[in-house]
């Protein structure tokens, strides 16, 4: 095993720190990203805005979102091999720079189409920048060193998404909705200079890109095919499944066929291609298969109710986007407090036993959001998310960190498009699941609710017009509220069954984040 290098802290031949601190690498890094992951939510309270401003429709601008998902996800899985032909430093910095350009042109965008457009390109840029920064870490740092520097690479992909929708609010009504897109510019701007001045592509780095372009002739071009079409297909089905009444429409019918064909077949030929472009071969590995799974439960968790909670506050409690997005900000501070903690933890107790602590505070989390109702106030909102933000950190870290345990240190680029990949997979899916409980059970509860209402309820009052437009408002909020709460169940279950999961996870040296690191 080679030295560490004297400056980075890391591998001499992999290390992208040069004679630099690697802590000055990971804060460069870690800014784009940041930016990437905050415009997965933070556009969300702003369609309104955007489709009177473009002459749309509120469900035409819905696409804003969906576009940028579908782009997103294309991207994600194959951007290991991406940063392995082009180079790892130059692949960071284009995507640094495609996310800034097009950030700008969403800004400026004259109509919805060029918008959505835009929004296409911002995904593509931006879905490189998480596993570009995820491997650099991983080779910049010892394995020693390695769980703080998850620790930080966890603050830009666990605070971002909690902080869009109040930071979007607060812009688009003191300013613009153009704003939300035109900031990330000047962060792109510093990003793109530091990273030139200070990241390196070492020898290790450039050997592997030689030998990659050596056997361009080989490309996976059906295996690139394949994965455009399935997540593309499969993001839309989750994006727009609810909307369209799931497979009662040929639309979201068509696609989920496309997309369950293309994914069957993807596995098939990426696991028995000889340089696939999704590396799924991987997944034969136990700690790395594990991880994959959590890290799914976790995005599941994480972005379901990050969409979930504020639209609780905003429905049932009359919370303006602001306030709700204040409750959740809150989160934000726990997740910030805990994540060196987690970071230092790692160098005593076994990840396995950190992940199976966290999926057991976020089950419990869920089943305090279970409690809410009509009467609770902001300080018991917040709570609600602080529990839960506090949890998160010894999800992400850890499974960040174990992830790599076993696999040699060329895998990296490869081994974090994957991770990336499923935390983005499962929040889709949480997502989707929860806005179709919500609708469905929201219809049960208003059924079930209405059955024990009559003339003679005293709740019904004098039976006028008035005084049943109030029951069946009456009606429609408990209903509505009940719906919340049977998501909130649902994501403690599944927070619950996934504990056995650690039990498969190997026991890794303290330290030692990866036997080939």
């Amino acid at each position: 095993m080679a030295e560490p290098a004297p400056a980075s802290g890391g591998r001499l031949e992999r290390s992208a720190a040069g004679d630099h601190n690697p802590w000055l690498v990971a804060i460069i890094v870690s800014m784009a990203t940041f930016m990437e992951v905050l415009d997965t939510s933070v556009a969300n309270v702003s369609l309104q805005h955007i489709a009177g401003n473009l002459a749309a429709s509120l469900d035409e601008s819905t696409w804003v979102l969906t576009s940028y998902l579908v782009s997103n996800a294309i991207i994600l899985p194959i951007s290991g091999w991406l940063s392995r032909i082009i180079g790892r430093k130059r692949f960071y910095m284009i995507c640094v720079g495609v996310f800034g350009v097009s950030s700008l042109c969403c800004g400026l965008a004259p109509s919805l189409s060029w918008l959505i457009f835009f929004r296409v390109l911002q995904g593509l840029g931006g879905g490189g920048l998480a596993p570009s920064e995820q491997s650099i870490l991983a080779d910049s740092f010892t394995p020693q060193q390695r769980g703080q520097a998850f620790a930080l690479y966890g603050i830009a992909v666990v605070v971002a998404p909690t902080l869009g929708p109040t930071l979007g609010g607060l812009i688009t009504d003191s300013f613009s909705w153009r704003w939300i897109f035109l900031i990330n510019v000047p962060v792109c701007l510093v990003s793109l200079f530091l990273s030139w001045k200070i990241l390196v592509d070492p020898p290790a780095i450039e050997a592997d890109r030689k030998e990659a372009v050596r056997r361009r002739r080989q490309v996976d071009w059906l295996g690139f095919l394949l994965v455009a079409v399935g997540l593309g297909c499969l993001q839309v089905v989750l994006d727009k499944g609810q909307e369209d009444d799931w497979f009662h429409s040929d639309f979201i019918l068509g696609f989920a066929l496309v997309s369950g064909l293309s994914l069957i077949f993807l596995v098939i030929w990426e696991l028995n291609h000889e340089d696939p472009i999704v590396d799924l071969p991987l997944v034969r590995h136990r700690n790395f298969g594990a991880a994959m799974i959590v890290m799914f439960v976790t995005g599941f968790i994480l972005i379901s109710t990050t969409q979930m909670l504020p639209q609780f506050l905003q429905t049932i409690m009359g919370y303006t986007a602001t306030k709700a997005g204040l409750a959740l900000t809150a989160g934000g501070i726990g997740t910030l407090v805990m994540m060196p903690v987690v970071g230092a933890l790692l160098r005593k107790i076994q990840p396995r036993y950190l992940i199976a602590f966290g999926l057991a505070v976020e089950g419990l989390a869920c089943l305090y959001l279970r409690g809410f109702n009509t009467e609770i106030n902001f300080g018991h909102a917040a709570l609600g998310r602080v529990f839960q933000a506090v949890g998160l950190p010894f999800l992400f870290v850890p499974i960040t960190t174990v992830s790599y345990a076993g696999l040699p240190p060329e895998k990296s680029g490869n081994a974090s498009a994957l991770i990336n990949t499923m935390r983005n997979l499962g929040g889709s899916c949480g997502i989707s699941l929860a806005v179709t409980v919500l609708a469905r059970r929201g219809q049960f509860h208003h059924a079930r609710l209405v059955e024990s209402i009559t003339p003679d309820s005293p709740l019904a009052g004098s039976p006028t017009f008035g005084a049943l437009a109030m029951v069946d408002r009456l009606v429609q909020r408990q209903a509505q509220m009940w719906s919340y709460l049977d998501v909130f169940t649902l994501l403690a279950i599944l927070a619950a069954l996934t504990v056995p999961v650690t039990f498969i996870l190997k026991r890794v040296k303290h330290g030692a984040a990866a036997a080939g690191h």
